[in-house]
């Protein structure tokens, strides 16, 4: 009878998740802390992942993959209450195609993807105008006699 009792003890996890955790859409990584994981989503960053926590009671050094149920819907419901992902992306589309309208210094800026706070564009700037682009000397070739 030595080996009587080991068998897994399944009841500990019942309450747990097998499945991956995902909200609006988006998988959390299941390996990383949720507090990380959290900030996939577009709009949340540390700081607001630190409050949805906060609010939703729930400890920053769990992993998604060890959330209860309880714990994943307490997560969620904090979410849904705040401005992320589609609702956010629209509402700073719309403020740039608002400033485009009204032609804003800002507007036109964006409009010609150039960078719209004031940086230089002689040099850098390379994110915003993309690859260099090399003009050639402008000499021309004494192939003619």
């Amino acid at each position: 009878m030595l080996y009587a009792n080991l068998t897994p003890d399944i009841s500990k996890d019942k309450d747990k998740t097998n499945k991956k955790m995902r909200i609006l859409g988006i998988t959390l990584p299941e390996n990383k802390r949720i507090e990380i994981g959290l900030t996939v989503l577009y709009g949340v960053g540390r700081p607001l992942a630190h409050t949805i926590l906060n609010k939703a009671k729930v400890e920053y050094g769990l992993k998604p993959k060890d959330l209860t149920v309880d714990q994943e819907n307490a997560i969620r419901k904090v979410i849904e209450s705040i401005k992320i992902e589609g609702d956010l992306k629209r509402e700073v589309a719309g403020n740039i195609k608002r400033l485009k309208d009204i032609k804003t210094y800002r507007g036109s800026r964006h409009a010609r993807n150039l960078p719209t706070r004031g940086q230089r564009t002689k040099t850098n700037a390379r994110t915003k105008r993309g690859a260099k682009k090399t003009m050639g000397t402008g000499r021309k070739t004494a192939d003619k006699k």
